[in-house]
């Protein structure tokens, strides 16, 4: 701080008078000190009247922003020493047991080792004193086991031992991680499920489960409230008895709700193969994900349906769904053409289509396929005792009814909930 002029007492009066509502500060700390000590010995504070010296403490206060105990105690500090200083910052320091040495001792012994644990460690620095008179470890040999895991926080540690433990994934050893070739035969069971959807006000909705036969395109669906062992076990039972022919294996993705223990005790009891999707392959389930879409969401919609609906939409399925799936709904069935440079490519032809009972009957042995106890005979009796036309108004007239039960049990739900 520098003044342009040097201001006497009475104009340093007037200075106040006209500039009450201007304000100043001091920015360097050291320059301002200088300052005031100047001005204290070319005003002769010392020798002012009193009045005159709170003119001068008012003039600092005002040029320095600093506060009337601060002016106060810079002037007390020139009145003892004769100048005015910044005081020096004495840190509080204390006493470093282990010195730089001592935890590099640490790291590399920390290092030799594998880094054992603290009691483990503890114990070698003490037998290395106290037995082998290794006098190295003198400071060591006293360490608290807490404080090894202390310095192994040091930076100068951090940089002598660098260990890296990579993430390692879990083991799951349900389901075997391939995609199934069923080489036309039927069988081969893909799942998933697709949840009907929250409401945030109505709360959880209902979950279906969707099994698809890779070859026929067999197709079974069950409605489950939740995802759980409770409901998931009685559902995969009736699935299992709700297809014709044996099953040979189960795929699903990696979701919990199908690799677990439960899952595969039933499926080991009747010696069906269980398999999983493979990492990066988005294709290993894709017939079933298609399925979720162009067969539950187009008939059930997107609309929040509450738990306890869930018989109601199961024996909508079984009694009509399931078996107009099966054997009124024609499906697609690909064709792979080999080009000439080995790549193959599905098309679906128009005569490729058929109901999935139909393509069932047209493969090789499919007589042999069937459950014992299933002939032919008797599923012909299903699939030809309608037409797929009548079936179909039939099984719509049910899905109306379905629509109204759905939103009496929705109505029943909230007058209990209320009360």
């Amino acid at each position: 701080m520098t003044n342009t002029r040097n201001l006497n007492v009475a104009e340093i009066e007037e200075f106040l008078k006209a500039s009450k509502k201007t304000s100043f500060s001091a920015t360097n700390k050291k320059e301002t000190y200088s300052w005031i000590e100047s001005e204290i010995v070319r005003l002769r504070y010392w020798k002012l009247k009193r009045i005159k010296r709170g003119i001068v403490r008012k003039y600092f206060i005002k040029m320095t922003g600093y506060s009337e105990s601060q002016i106060d105690r810079l002037i007390n500090d020139w009145r003892k020493t004769g100048h005015i200083k910044k005081a020096d910052y004495n840190r509080t320091k204390f006493p470093i047991k282990y010195a730089r040495e001592d935890v590099v001792l640490l790291a590399e012994t920390d290092k030799l080792f594998g880094i054992l644990s603290g009691p483990a460690m503890a114990k070698i620095f003490k037998r290395e004193y106290n037995f082998f008179g290794n006098f190295e470890y003198k400071k060591l040999a006293d360490i608290s086991v807490s404080h090894i895991y202390n310095l192994r926080g040091n930076s100068i540690y951090r940089n002598i031992v660098k260990i890296y433990h990579h993430t390692k994934p879990t083991t799951v050893t349900i389901g075997l991680r391939r995609k199934p070739e069923p080489n036309d035969k039927p069988g081969y069971i893909r799942v998933d499920t697709v949840h009907q959807g929250d409401d945030p006000e109505l709360g959880k909705s209902v979950y279906h489960i969707n099994f698809v036969d890779e070859v026929t395109q067999w197709e079974v669906v069950v409605c489950v409230p939740v995802i759980s062992e409770k409901y998931l076990a009685p559902a995969l039972e009736a699935m299992l008895r709700l297809f014709p022919f044996i099953i040979i294996e189960f795929h699903s993705d990696n979701g919990s709700e199908f690799i677990n223990k439960t899952v595969a005790r039933i499926l080991n009891k009747l010696q069906i193969q269980q398999s999983k999707s493979r990492p990066r392959h988005s294709n290993d389930n894709g017939l079933v994900e298609t399925k979720n879409n162009a067969i539950i969401r187009k008939e059930m919609g997107y609309g929040f349906i509450q738990k306890g609906a869930y018989k109601l939409i199961n024996d909508f399925y079984q009694e009509h769904y399931n078996i107009y799936l099966n054997y009124h709904r024609p499906c697609g069935y690909a064709t792979i053409i080999v080009d000439k440079r080995g790549k193959e490519k599905k098309i679906h032809k128009p005569s490729d289509y058929n109901v999935p009972y139909e393509k069932l009957k047209s493969l090789p042995n499919a007589e042999q396929s069937l459950k014992p106890g299933i002939s032919f005979a008797q599923l012909d009796k299903i699939a030809y005792n309608q037409s797929d036309v009548e079936f179909k108004r039939e099984m719509s007239k049910a899905r109306a009814t379905l629509s109204v039960k759905i939103k009496e049990q929705y109505l029943r739900d909230s007058i209990l909930q209320d009360y």
